[in-house]
């Protein structure tokens, strides 16, 4: 789980973005398109970054609607000092 989590929030062109997620996931769950408004960003942009989270299992949805939430699989719960470690390293909101 450390790789994954190194290379889909550290190593990838869209990292930056997929901790702004995290960063507002952790804060509450959320639906894509509450995602998209709260971070001033494209649903189809949301959407295609939840899809990487929920393909590297950081991610899973409650259900399968629309306005499915979306929240920490077990896995990165019972990894969150390696996400920390993460997101501290690749802060991006003080930029």
């Amino acid at each position: 789980m450390e790789g994954v989590l190194w290379y889909v929030l550290a190593s990838s062109r869209g990292g930056p973005t997929r901790v702004r997620i995290l960063r507002a996931l952790e804060e509450r769950p959320r639906n894509a398109n509450q995602l998209a408004t709260d971070l001033d960003l494209d649903y189809t942009t949301i959407r295609h970054h939840l899809d990487v989270l929920m393909d590297n299992n950081v991610v899973r949805r409650t259900d399968n609607d629309y306005g499915a939430v979306y929240l920490f699989t077990e896995q990165v719960e019972a990894n969150w000092d390696v996400v920390e470690e993460v997101l501290a390293a690749v802060d991006t909101e003080d930029d």
